[in-house]
């Protein structure tokens, strides 16, 4: 399993270094507000392991059900924010081409507005 990393900003706000406004979480996973939010609602959820991009979290033996806590929480919120009906988008950024910023996994939620298509 891939260990945490000192300097990077999720897993210093997932060990409680770096202060951030908390959504929910579980056993595997955090949701937080996004500091510079792209639509009304604007979440990040973070898996506990770090890992810096889907490909490298998908290698560990148990990313499988990493990876479900990681959509069931978003999906909880959704449902709890009651834009499970109405709609929102998940978006998983990967590599500087497809916009990731910061090199630990993570999980976009955003809501509040209609979505267009194609994105960026």
């Amino acid at each position: 399993m891939s260990k945490a990393h000192p300097g990077c900003l999720f897993c210093r706000i997932l060990r409680g270094e770096i202060p951030a406004t908390v959504l929910g979480r579980s056993e595997r996973s955090l949701i937080i507000a996004d500091i510079a939010p792209q639509a009304p609602l604007h979440a990040l959820v973070i898996p506990a392991r770090h890992a810096a991009d889907i490909g490298e979290f998908m290698a560990e033996s148990d990313a499988d059900a990493e990876l479900a806590d990681l959509f069931a929480l978003a999906l909880a919120f959704a449902k709890e924010k009651n834009i499970d009906r109405t709609g929102h988008r998940l978006v998983i950024n990967t590599g500087s081409d497809g916009g990731q910023t910061v090199g630990h996994l993570h999980l976009h939620l955003l809501a509040g507005r209609p979505m267009g298509w194609p994105p960026g």
